[in-house]
């Protein structure tokens, strides 16, 4: 998800809440409430530590040292505007999240046995139908076509009713 929304002082105090009392917070608060800002969901597996890896350290200037390419070198100006935030861990993503997208649903996400039986039951049996019917189309662009269809079976996919009713 995506949204771009600006942000009053008060609301950054309750979204910077964990740094409150830190020399640095009056700042913080006022510089992420001077302007519009951009929040987005960034959904992949181990999405927190992908981020982090892509953001480099918060602090710029040791950005630009030890890690060039990172997105807070490039674009971070001092400590306080490094650019960009990043959540630090699953965590505070989720309570972040909810912040910056109150609508979002957000649902509990499955581990160990159960991610494995969730797996079986639901996403295998459709994902081997894709495929054994993606072998027998054979499909000039395989990617595209296997996503149709997925998209058309999706198991989960809200179906209509008709009923025929005669007057």
């Amino acid at each position: 998800q995506k949204r771009k929304l600006h942000l009053s002082p008060e609301q950054c105090s309750n979204f910077y809440a964990d740094q409150y009392g830190k020399m640095f917070f009056p700042n913080l608060t006022a510089y992420m409430s001077s302007g519009p800002l951009v929040a987005m969901v960034l959904a992949r597996h181990r999405a927190v530590s992908y981020w982090k890896e892509l953001l480099g350290p918060s602090n710029t200037l040791k950005a630009r040292r030890t890690h060039p390419h990172s997105l807070r070198a490039i674009y971070g100006t001092d400590d306080l505007r490094n650019a960009l935030h990043g959540s630090l861990s699953i965590s505070s993503a989720e309570k972040e999240i909810r912040f910056m997208f109150p609508e979002a649903i957000l649902e509990p996400i499955p581990a160990g046995q159960r991610a494995r039986d969730y797996l079986a039951l639901h996403v295998k049996p459709t994902l081997l139908a894709g495929l054994t019917a993606l072998c027998k189309e054979k499909p000039a662009d395989p990617m595209t076509w296997l996503a149709d269809w997925l998209i058309e079976h999706n198991p989960n996919k809200p179906r209509l009713q008709y009923q025929s009713t005669e007057e």
